[in-house]
């Protein structure tokens, strides 16, 4: 197999972090740059000790001119001005882990498989989803789809503390977070934008009201989302059109029994659980917020735009208990 050459930027963080622990173990890949101006001269395994054995590569601030694929896990805001300073061939494939091009603005396609599988394939430039946005997206699409929403769409989804990133704050202290559970940004989720311009392409007629509650979990990574909306059909009837709406996704699976995060923790994996009760569908939802709320599926979106097996590098074992 022909190696992809490959650059990481912006590698010293969690979502470079896991980028680099799927890339290095990736058989279609060659790691030719690993990014960080705040890290250059110092050895990867210095940042990301769990990769000694894997990696004996060192930070560099210098971007290559010529690979094949650049994956870019810059802080949100940063990535037009960077591509303006460090511009690529127009065949390098590039994709973005920030928020900047989620509006498929600057040739960008929405990097969400389960719905633009097919644009994903001859692309050259993808955005990667938010995580939140990844959950509530195949927790409603099926649904979305089918034209079931009428009304307002009730909520709630919790994240563990590597979704706030690695730069420390006070809501991300252990002190903070252990034994402890709180709200943020009630209704007003960033991410709820890029959400409803994915629904209005799966249904022109959507014009629902979101009632999207985050809340900060007391645990690592992981996310866990719930929505119910009222449906007049059948259980029967929803899981059915789920389980044809996912039957050729690789990653998204709708369980038949009750589920929990730890099952998709450490995966690529999105699961869901549909239920009807007190003339509600409701849906639950598990995904791991580092991979397919961000790495793993930015990987997965390289193997997509590369021609390769959509599970290539990503048979990732989950924490089970």
């Amino acid at each position: 197999m022909t190696k992809i050459k490959t650059a990481v930027i912006g590698a010293a963080g969690y979502t470079g972090g896991e980028l680099l622990r799927i890339l290095v173990h990736h058989p279609a890949v060659e790691l030719v740059c690993v990014h960080s101006n705040s890290q250059k001269g110092k050895k990867v395994i210095e940042s990301h000790p769990d990769l000694i054995g894997d990696c004996d590569l060192v930070f560099t601030d210098e971007v290559p001119s010529e690979v094949d694929a650049v994956f870019l896990g810059l802080p949100h805001g940063e990535t037009k001005g960077f591509l303006e300073a460090h511009p690529f061939s127009p065949d390098t494939v590039i994709i973005d882990l920030s928020t900047d091009f989620r509006d498929e603005s600057n040739g960008f396609i929405y990097g969400l498989p389960e719905v633009n599988s097919a644009k994903i394939k001859t692309a050259k430039r993808i955005a990667n989803p938010g995580c939140f946005a990844t959950g509530i997206q195949l927790a409603l699409a099926p649904a979305i789809a089918k034209g079931w929403i009428k009304d307002q769409v009730h909520i709630s989804g919790i994240t563990g503390s590597t979704g706030a990133g690695k730069k420390l704050a006070e809501t991300s202290h252990f002190s903070y977070r252990t034994g402890n559970m709180s709200v943020y940004k009630l209704f007003t989720h960033q991410h709820l934008k890029e959400i409803k311009q994915t629904f209005r392409q799966l249904n022109s007629d959507f014009s629902s009201e979101l009632l999207f509650v985050p809340y900060r979990g007391n645990f690592s990574r992981g996310i866990w989302v719930t929505a119910y909306f009222p449906f007049e059909g059948s259980e029967a009837e929803a899981v059915a059109a789920y389980q044809e709406f996912y039957k050729d996704a690789a990653f998204t699976f709708v369980s038949t029994q009750d589920i929990d995060l730890k099952q998709a923790v450490n995966t690529n994996k999105c699961i869901l659980f549909v239920q009807k009760e007190a003339g509600q569908l409701v849906i639950y939802l598990a995904i791991d917020n580092l991979l397919k709320g961000a790495s793993g599926q930015a990987v997965q979106n390289f193997n997509l735009a590369f021609g390769l097996a959509e599970k290539l590098g990503l048979n990732l074992k989950s924490i089970a208990f």
